[in-house]
């Protein structure tokens, strides 16, 4: 791995639609992906690999057809899961009880913790990679389209292809903003307002503020990006699909 991999590594949205990952080297980065830490080694995670063309032109649409999916040469969706688990209990005389909430958290947090290691170890065999966050609002189509059981729900989805381009990294807000000392600092006013003015300084997303017709880029977000009715309805949508899957009652 690169020395300078992290702090130099930025978001892939464009892939070459001549070059094409092959099986085997999805497969060895998915088997070293499986590496990654897991809530008491249980591997509470599936991953569907999705690259038959029609399988994809069924599924983009679920991720608003932006172009990371249409391009995509390959799209992996990680599902929080904990059927195979408990139908392994059940099958070896042990009784299950991970029909909840913090089992749901716990397959959550393998899901999404192997689907940062698949986007490490591929973007290191220098292939690009998406996270396609659509999945989240899309979650019950997507379920249903993939065919996922009881207990399976996509947390995450990840386009990956050979770069069409260099990357841009976009901005990021500074150390401090994020890193507390010893416990959660209490910040002034004047210090949130100075935490997020390299953002806010930003020029492309000066340009949201213009093209959204907006006086400040915290509006962008509010108003355009994730507005309260959304974010209320989306809410909706997933408690009801937790208790489907049987997470929740």
């Amino acid at each position: 791995m690169e020395k300078d991999y992290f702090a130099s590594r930025a978001t892939v949205r464009a892939y070459d639609p001549e070059r094409h990952i092959s099986d085997e080297l999805l497969d060895s980065i998915l088997e070293r992906a499986m590496r990654a830490p897991t809530t008491g080694n249980m591997q509470l995670y599936t991953v569907i690999v999705t690259r038959d063309p029609e399988r994809k032109a069924a599924l983009t649409p679920l991720h608003f057809n932006q172009p990371a999916s249409t391009g995509a040469d390959v799209l992996l969706t990680i599902c929080a899961d904990f059927n195979r688990f408990t139908r392994w209990c059940q099958l070896s005389k042990a009784d299950p009880g991970y029909n909840n909430l913090l089992s749901f958290m716990s397959a959550m947090t393998d899901a999404v913790i192997l689907a940062q290691q698949i986007v490490t170890i591929a973007e290191t065999e220098g292939l690009g990679t998406c996270y396609l966050g659509t999945v989240t609002y899309n979650a019950d189509k997507i379920s249903e389209l993939l065919n996922l059981p009881e207990l399976v729900v996509p947390v995450a989805c990840l386009s990956l292809g050979y770069p069409a381009a260099p990357a841009q990294q976009c901005e990021r807000l500074p150390l401090k903003a994020v890193v507390h000392r010893e416990q959660y600092r209490a910040d002034s006013d004047a210090d949130i307002v100075e935490l997020f003015r390299s953002k806010e300084e930003y020029a492309p997303n000066k340009q949201f503020v213009t093209d959204n017709d907006k006086e400040t880029l915290a509006q962008v977000f509010t108003d355009i990006r994730y507005p309260r009715a959304l974010n209320e309805s989306v809410s909706q949508m997933l408690k009801k699909l937790l208790r489907d899957k049987g997470f929740i009652s």
